[in-house]
């Protein structure tokens, strides 16, 4: 009796796959804090051959604005800034300024222990416009050591997106004067 040769499985190519993804995974980072106000973050890049006019990787040093700093980000910069400067009171988990996605850890605030919010901000293009940021607010309360998600109020998302385009707005403000020295 003759058995029929055997398959080989072919686990190299799912093996690489698999660490690919893997690898994937560990590719976000923590923004420290003191990246938060520093001006400079904004505007660092070089060109990939180390000369001032070399092949640049990440656009120019203007954006759509004419406001210095605004090629490496893949969002508005007075946006991503004034998200920032604005929501810099609470711990952040991940910032992802290619994508525009701000996502904070949950914070309580001092008056109100047994209550947390968290704060994912969305900036949705590169102009500076009222509908280009969104921010979603969740609520928890501590019930019995558990926390159970609550609702928001209805306003306090769209008066954090006016806290932060408030902010965009004076900082173009301070872009377009230090410009005009």
């Amino acid at each position: 009796m003759t058995h029929p040769p055997r398959r080989q499985r072919c686990s190299g190519p799912l093996l690489l796959a698999a660490s690919l993804v893997l690898a994937a995974c560990g590719q976000g980072r923590y923004v420290e804090q003191s990246e938060y106000n520093d001006p400079s973050r904004s505007s660092q890049r070089g060109s990939v051959l180390g000369m001032e006019n070399g092949f640049t990787l990440f656009g120019s040093s203007t954006n759509r604005d004419g406001a210095n700093g605004g090629g490496a980000l893949g969002v508005n910069a007075f946006l991503w800034r004034g998200s920032l400067d604005t929501l810099s009171f609470m711990p952040l988990i991940s910032a992802d300024p290619f994508g525009g996605v701000i996502i904070t850890d949950w914070y309580s605030p001092p008056e109100t222990p047994g209550e947390r919010f968290k704060v994912t901000t969305y900036i949705l293009g590169r102009q500076l416009r009222s509908d280009g940021v969104r921010v979603s607010v969740f609520r928890q309360v501590e019930s019995r050591g558990q926390w159970v998600d609550q609702a928001v109020s209805a306003d306090m998302g769209p008066a954090l997106e006016d806290k932060i385009l408030a902010r965009a707005r004076d900082l173009r403000i301070q872009s377009t004067q230090t410009a005009g020295r």
